[in-house]
């Protein structure tokens, strides 16, 4: 079996998964990552934060959305331009975001783009991830372009039931220095502290 088979299968496992979490535990979850995550020294300390908008089954991002607007962050988030190209645009509301071409909340299209250099800190999603930050997303790529040009503070948002140790990677697959769970953070694959 190539990578990518086993990337295809473990995206349809996970899937599968995902669809039997109950809705306590994604709220519980959630809401318990979004308070680990908005205590992060790195976050607190952050001017521009860039950070992913949920949809369906995703972690909902929408009250760290929020809180980086009412602590008077720079908050960008993805605007996808073209099938695996993503740009990060800056917006200053949350009303301003609309569904784009593949039903994600996007910023409309003349929001100022932010410079990959000039974001501090960045928040990713996956469909799932080990502790060690290796993490498969959903298979646009979006992200790892994203990887490829960034060197700031990045955290990987996955509940720990989506948690899988054994994550197929290829080359142009970049390991995320945080994992962020409901039951706390990981460093390089150790509980770190928050």
């Amino acid at each position: 079996m190539t990578r990518q088979e086993e990337k295809a299968a473990l995206r349809a496992t996970m899937r599968r998964l995902e669809a039997t979490l109950s809705p306590r535990y994604r709220k519980t979850a959630d809401r318990a990552i979004s308070a680990h995550l908005t205590a992060m020294p790195e976050y607190l300390a952050a001017e521009t934060v860039f950070c992913f908008v949920s949809v369906r089954e995703e972690i909902d991002t929408l009250s760290i959305l929020r809180h980086a607007l009412e602590a008077g962050k720079k908050l960008c988030v993805p605007l996808c331009r073209e099938k695996g190209i993503m740009e990060t645009r800056l917006i200053s509301d949350l009303s301003c975001l609309q569904k784009g071409a593949y039903g994600i909340p996007e910023p409309p299209a003349d929001a100022p783009a932010a410079k990959t250099d000039d974001i501090d800190f960045a928040i990713l999603p996956c469909l799932t991830c080990n502790h060690a930050g290796q993490r498969l997303g959903r298979g646009g790529g979006y992200y790892d372009r994203f990887l490829s040009h960034y060197r700031g503070g990045t955290v990987l948002l996955c509940r720990e039931k989506l948690i899988r140790e054994e994550i197929p990677v290829e080359p142009h697959d970049y390991p995320v220095p945080w994992v962020l769970t409901e039951l706390g953070l990981y460093e390089d694959g150790t509980p770190a502290r928050l």
